[in-house]
C-alpha cells in the first residue's frame, strides 16, 4: 500500500468506525433514589382534542396531571404515543398536554408502538424531535437504581438481528446488583384480548412476542433477577404470571377503549373499560405495582385502585436450584 493510499484508508475505517458507533443503542441513567417510583401507561394517542372517535382528550389530560401529582421519578408511555406519527399537529398536542410533565422535571422514556411509526422516517423524525436523548435508538437502556430497564422496538425481530442480539448480550451481562429487569414493549406476550374484536376491538398475541415470552420464562428459571414485562396495545388492563415472570397489559392510556372477554384463571378477571395508569414502586428486594383507574362521573374523575402486585426478586436458593439455561 502507498504512503499515498493510506489517509484515505485511514478516513474510510473512521467513518465506519464513527457509523457503527452511532448506530449502538444508547444507554441512559435515570436520576433515582434507593427507593423509588415510576409511571407507566400506554396507547394516549395524543391527537386533536376534538376528535373524540379515536382518543378521549379529557381523559389522556386527567391521566397526565394525576402522574405529575404523584411526582414519579419518570414517566414510561408503552407505544402509540400520537395516533398519527408523521402527522406534526398530533405531536403538537403532545408537547401542550405533557407539558406539565417538563415543567416538573418528570424524565420520559418511550415506546414505539405501530401508530409512532405511521409514515416512515417522518414519523420517527417527529419522535426522536421530542427525545433528543434517546440519540436516534429505536430500542435501548436505562438504569434505574437497583433496576434495568431494557425497551424494545416491536417492529422489529425481538430475539435475532441486531436488536436480537443487543436484547440477549443485555440479559447475559446484566450487573450483579440489578435486581429487577423491566422489559418493556409495545405489543404484549399475553393477552385475553383477541382479534375477533367481540366487544369492537381487541388484539390477539403474536407470535413472535410468545416467543418472547417463553425466552424470558425459560431464563427466569435460574435468574437472580426478576423480569416484569410492561406493554400495551391491548386498550384496557391485564395482569399475567406465567412460571415467575409477571406481565402486565397497560393500554388505558386515553385511546377509544373496548372490554375483553377475560381468560379463566386471569389475575384480574375485570370485564369493564380500563382507562387508568401504573404507579410502580421499587425498593430493595421487591416492588408494588398498582393499577390506577379512572372513571369520568358527570365530568369529575374517580379514581379507584381496583388491582395491585407484589413482586420479589428469586430466593438464592430457588436460583441456585434452577437448571441452566
Amino acid at each position: 500500500m502507498s504512503s499515498k493510499s493510506l489517509p484515505l484508508v485511514v478516513l474510510l475505517f473512521c467513518a465506519v468506525f464513527m457509523c457503527f458507533a452511532q448506530n449502538q443503542p444508547v444507554e441512559l441513567t435515570a436520576q433515582v433514589g434507593s427507593t423509588f417510583r415510576f409511571a407507566f401507561l400506554g396507547d394516549t394517542r395524543f391527537t386533536n382534542p376534538k376528535d373524540t372517535r379515536d382518543s378521549n382528550a379529557t381523559v389522556r389530560q386527567t391521566l397526565v396531571q394525576a402522574i405529575a401529582d404523584a411526582r414519579p421519578a419518570f414517566v414510561s408511555i408503552g407505544g402509540d404515543i400520537v395516533y398519527n406519527g408523521d402527522d406534526a399537529n398530533d405531536w403538537k398536542t403532545w408537547d401542550v398536554e405533557t407539558a406539565i410533565w417538563h415543567k416538573h422535571g418528570i424524565a420520559m422514556y418511550p415506546v414505539l408502538g405501530n401508530h409512532d411509526l405511521s409514515g416512515g422516517k417522518l414519523a420517527l423524525d417527529n419522535y426522536f424531535q421530542r427525545f433528543p436523548e434517546l440519540k436516534n435508538s429505536r430500542y435501548y437502556a436505562v438504569r434505574a437504581g437497583n433496576a434495568l430497564l431494557l425497551v424494545l422496538d416491536s417492529s422489529l425481530a425481538e430475539l435475532s438481528g441486531p436488536q436480537g442480539e443487543w436484547f440477549a448480550k443485555k440479559l447475559d451481562a446484566t450487573p450483579s446488583d440489578v435486581e429487577f429487569v423491566f422489559i418493556l414493549l409495545h405489543h404484549p406476550p399475553y393477552t385475553s384480548s383477541s382479534d375477533e374484536k367481540v366487544y369492537g376491538g381487541g388484539h390477539s398475541a403474536r407470535s413472535e412476542e410468545q416467543e418472547l415470552g417463553q425466552m424470558l420464562e425459560q431464563r427466569q428459571r435460574s435468574a437472580r433477577t426478576r423480569f416484569v414485562v410492561f406493554s400495551g396495545h391491548v386498550h384496557n388492563y391485564e395482569r399475567h404470571e406465567h412460571n415467575g415472570v409477571t406481565y402486565f397489559v397497560s393500554g388505558g392510556g386515553g385511546a377509544h377503549p373496548y372490554r375483553i372477554t377475560r381468560a379463566a384463571g386471569d389475575p384480574f378477571p375485570d370485564n369493564n373499560i380500563n382507562y387508568h395508569f401504573l404507579l410502580v414502586e421499587v425498593e430493595h428486594g421487591k416492588l408494588n405495582v398498582t393499577m390506577n383507574r379512572l372513571q369520568m362521573e358527570r365530568g369529575k374523575p374517580n379514581w379507584t385502585r381496583p388491582d395491585t402486585a407484589t413482586i420479589s426478586v428469586p430466593t438464592v436458593t430457588n436460583a441456585a436450584a434452577a437448571p441452566a439455561n
